[in-house]
């Protein structure tokens, strides 16, 4: 019989979309790679990197493509897009140390924009080798600037860029309020996941994730405890600059970013302190990151450890392993910097200030103040909770 003329046989439609675009049985079928971003999970890390009894949840942004700051490329680029400051095809030029390259790579990808990333020698070979597998071009700056180190020397290079490409944008991730908005989702799902969070550990950079995931969570949660993790060397929070192995977080110029009045308290860590944490948490956890993963996991440890057993300690992993295994998880590389063997202290060092001394170890401070504010502007936010 033919088939055509066969009795109670539905006539044949049109199918509204190619058969090429129809998903077979997939859960979350995606058409762009900004899909990809978001979702992460959070893990319980307990002992043995943990006392027994005691520990935190992590949320692991390396679940992301390129990590927590694909979060923020896109809507960067999604609000200057609609804004009209980034036209159609136009070049995105910004300054990173790589993770927000990885992020604008992507959002060039999706969005239709090519992209130029502007480093420094300090970039692992790994990161140069995927930004530029993912079309991006790279543009290294010889010189460190001398008193804003490598990040001033790269936010110049951008500025040179931008001057001879008047049609190019630069997200300026530094002073950019919509990298702080980027990480809303992050706050939310960590509420969806968690359902209440009393402290949240984070580390800071350009001071976006810190403010975003911090902001948001702190509407839910006021009394909720933020604890803010830097580097040894870094400006930040009123330390003097100094040389930082440490990349990710910490930075030697003042980002606009920073929400001084979010912390209740901050945290200084020693680069063989995070590389003993990030080791750690990989031989145990299977969880694990570079720098700031491991500056962030040891501080959260320490805060399982001494706030009350109930505290549900939320700290947030910007990236995952990969990039760091010819750093933080290579042998010869650590000895070279002297980076094994040091076993961190039960407890941190104690200042009252950031500005009180300069600290070359694992140490916490208070009483958190913007360092090129006045006075009257100090942010003594531990103190009113």
């Amino acid at each position: 019989m033919n088939q055509e003329h066969a009795p109670n046989r539905p006539a044949p439609t049109t199918p509204s979309t190619p058969p090429a675009q129809v998903p077979a049985d997939a859960k979350h079928p995606l058409h762009t790679p900004a899909g990809l971003v978001g979702d992460t999970p959070v893990l319980w890390i307990g002992a043995p990197f943990t006392a027994a009894g005691r520990g935190f949840w992590a949320k692991l942004e390396g679940y992301n493509p390129g990590g927590i700051k694909d979060r923020t490329a896109l809507h960067m680029v999604r609000a200057a897009r609609e804004s009209g400051r980034l036209v159609a095809g136009a070049r995105i030029v910004e300054s990173t140390s790589g993770t927000l390259g990885l992020g604008l790579a992507l959002a060039g990808a999706a969005y239709g924009h090519p992209v130029t990333v502007v480093t420094d020698p300090g970039m692992e070979p790994l990161m140069t080798g995927l930004l530029t597998a993912y079309g991006a071009r790279i543009d290294l700056v010889a010189t460190p600037h001398p008193e804003g180190g490598w990040q001033e020397a790269r936010r110049q290079r951008v500025e040179e860029l931008l001057a001879v490409r008047p049609d190019a944008w630069c997200p300026d991730q530094y002073n950019n309020p919509d990298n702080v908005a980027g990480y809303a989702p992050l706050a939310r799902e960590l509420v969806a996941q968690l359902g209440r969070v009393d402290a949240l550990v984070v580390s800071v950079g350009t001071g976006g994730h810190s403010a975003g995931v911090g902001s948001v969570l702190r509407e839910y949660f006021p009394r909720m405890r933020i604890v803010g993790v830097d580097t040894t060397g870094s400006t930040i929070f009123g330390q003097p600059p100094a040389a930082r192995l440490m990349r990710g977080l910490g930075s030697s110029i003042h980002p606009g970013n920073v929400a001084y009045g979010l912390f209740d308290e901050v945290h200084w860590v020693a680069a063989p302190e995070a590389v003993w944490a990030a080791r750690h948490l990989a031989r145990h956890h299977y969880a694990t990151g570079g720098w700031s993963v491991g500056a962030v996991a040891l501080v959260a440890r320490w805060l399982a450890r001494t706030l009350p057993p109930e505290t549900r300690i939320a700290a947030v992993f910007p990236d995952g392993p990969q990039r760091y295994v010819g750093t933080v998880f290579d042998d010869a590389y650590c000895r070279r910097h002297d980076l094994l063997g040091h076993l961190p202290a039960d407890d941190p060092d104690e200042i009252s200030d950031g500005r009180e001394r300069t600290v070359t170890r694992w140490t916490r401070c208070t009483r958190v103040v913007d360092p090129l504010a006045r006075s009257g502007r100090d942010a003594l936010v531990g103190a009113a909770r």
